[in-house]
């Protein structure tokens, strides 16, 4: 199982703050595959990766990054300083 967590206009695209999975995905990339596959709402917040941001256990990463060993996978927007 694998905590996801979904941050900003991710969060309100998908509708949920966060899930608990049981997933197969090896990597991030994978991940993504399986929750778009599931509804649009996911395919609408999944639609544009370059928008997006990946933290693995709270620690920036790609989506290319294996879960293996991963308990949280975080989705967020590029921060914006200012």
């Amino acid at each position: 199982m694998i905590n996801v967590l979904y941050f900003a206009w991710v969060r309100e695209r998908i509708g949920l703050p966060g899930e608990r999975l049981d997933t197969r995905a090896a990597t991030v990339a994978d991940l993504v595959a399986e929750l778009v596959a599931r509804e649009e709402r996911y395919a609408m917040a999944f639609s544009d990766l370059a928008s997006l941001r990946v933290a693995l256990d709270q620690e920036l990463s790609s989506f290319d990054a294996p879960l293996d060993g991963v308990r949280e996978v975080a989705f967020f927007p590029p921060m914006t300083g200012g």
